[in-house]
């Protein structure tokens, strides 16, 4: 799900959203009127209406690990009827939803990475700083442990490894030390107190920045409890066997390293890949797999993101898949 939007406004069940690259990710997952496509982040909805538009006897099939989105953007698929299946399922099942839905192939796949503007605003989902409710911070809060929980039991060592390799904290020792001194009351952490706990933890100097100072914990956590980065490559790794020849698979990101893992798995699969290099040369072990269409990351027009601030660090890649990894 995003962070942010293209500048295309909806208000679906009074819930403001704005799909991130619309045009752009339309234009690189270039929709045939016939195909079948996945949306792996359907969120409220933008892009997998966006696919719809341009189906004729095509359909989508939109996943989301989020209940609370699959119900907004339920009601604005409805037009679309049997074009569109909504699916609970976070996008690493997608292996399973083809044997669910006895698929095959697809011809093309688009993942909106990240968290929707839905569930930032809404302090009862336990993501923002201004929520006063115990700090939650799963995208599907029927699997995993809130933030809280695990905030309580982990290993001081492992939240301070969790703040800097995943929100790129320089000051996660301090931090996670802070953390492990206040948590021996019983009251569990909100998304005030956590952040109050974060601002006291850092230098003075470093209380001062452009973003808020708990942005890179908040984020570091967030990817953790949600394993967003495992699920990430293991959603790549099955889309490039399940795609057709010709089919586009085009990941929107927010983070850089959501976007090291796209960039890598597309530079990797653009190369034949060889045995070992000892003895005589030998045909490549693996083909091409994909032909990458973006040289360079896509990202935000000047307009987009004045019309929303939390599209800024977007960033769209795009490959078309060539063959099977199998």
């Amino acid at each position: 799900m995003s962070e942010g939007g293209s500048g295309h406004d909806s208000a679906v069940g009074s819930v403001p959203h704005r799909s991130v690259l619309l045009e752009e990710s339309m234009h690189w997952l270039d929709v045939r009127p016939e195909g079948v496509y996945l949306d792996a982040t359907c969120g409220a909805g933008g892009h997998t209406e966006a696919i719809a538009k341009r189906l004729t006897t095509g359909r989508v099939i939109a996943l989301d690990r989020d209940e609370q989105a699959l119900r907004i953007a339920g009601e604005r698929l409805a037009p679309y009827g049997d074009k569109v299946r909504l699916v609970h399922a976070p996008f690493s099942d997608a292996e399973r939803i083809f044997e669910d839905f006895k698929l095959d192939r697809v011809d093309g796949a688009l993942a909106d990475l990240g968290v929707s503007s839905m569930q930032l605003d809404n302090p009862e989902r336990g993501f923002s700083f201004a929520g006063n409710e115990p700090l939650d911070m799963r995208m599907d809060p029927t699997r995993g442990e809130a933030a809280w929980r695990v905030l309580q039991t982990w290993p001081e060592a492992e939240i301070a490894r969790v703040l800097f390799e995943y929100g790129e904290e320089r000051f996660s020792r301090r931090i996670a030390k802070r953390i492990v001194e206040q948590r021996r009351g019983a009251e569990p952490f909100t998304g005030q107190s956590l952040r109050q706990l974060i601002v006291e933890a850092l230098p003075a100097k470093a209380r001062h920045q452009k973003i808020d100072p708990a942005t890179r914990s908040f984020q570091g956590l967030r990817i953790a409890i949600n394993r967003e980065l495992e699920e990430l490559e293991t959603f790549l790794d099955t889309l490039v066997t399940r795609c057709r020849p010709g089919g586009r698979i085009v990941v929107i990101s927010f983070h850089s390293l959501e976007d090291r893992i796209v960039k890598r798995r597309f530079r990797d699969w653009s190369k034949p890949e060889y045995g070992p290099s000892e003895g005589p040369p030998a045909p490549a072990t693996r083909p091409v797999l994909v032909r990458v269409l973006t040289r360079k990351p896509v990202t935000p027009s000047d307009g987009e993101i004045e019309a929303n601030p939390r599209a800024r660090s977007a960033k769209l890649r795009a490959a078309e898949v060539l063959g099977s990894a199998e």
